[in-house]
């Protein structure tokens, strides 16, 4: 598998450093790719779509492997009063992207909020998916958060 993309590609365009990990392309989650790279689940994070329940833009909440969204905490740190999880489906129907390859940085400019757990600020880097199946990136989260335009907050449980 190629490690470039339009994701690599923007991050090369914004100077940002990053390491770009290729992995065999089948759908795996976040544990299993922690695994496979020999990293600590804690900074590997994966990407969940979640839905308003007024239909607005899709929400992109992105966790740590170990843990599940909260979808209340989700709700309340965007002042939703419900969110609710699609199916695979409907996630890759919303973002256009194959579940397992959902990333942030694929999606900018495209109108979703995203927001970041906030364990993620324990840490200088974390792993996300690279936009595809089969390609992970570790980056600086403080790129990351500025480059999403994404908010830290309490999400997961």
């Amino acid at each position: 598998m190629a490690t470039r993309n339009n994701v690599t590609r923007l991050l090369d365009a914004r100077n940002i450093p990053y390491q770009a990990f290729p992995l065999p392309p089948e759908k795996r989650g976040a544990l299993e790719t922690a695994r496979m790279l020999g990293v600590s689940p804690d900074i590997v994070f994966k990407t969940i779509v979640v839905q308003p329940a007024n239909r607005g833009k899709p929400i992109l909440a992105l966790i740590p492997a170990e843990l599940q969204a909260d979808l209340k905490k989700i709700a309340r740190a965007v002042g939703e009063k419900k969110v609710t999880l699609p199916t695979q489906r409907e996630a890759e129907r919303l973002t256009g992207l194959q579940a397992g390859g959902i990333s942030p940085l694929a999606l900018l400019h495209r109108g979703f909020q995203v927001l970041i757990d906030e364990t993620a600020q324990l840490f200088d880097e974390i792993h996300i998916s690279g936009g595809e199946r089969g390609l992970n990136i570790r980056l600086p989260v403080a790129a990351l958060a500025e480059l999403c335009a994404a908010r830290f907050a309490d999400i997961s449980s």
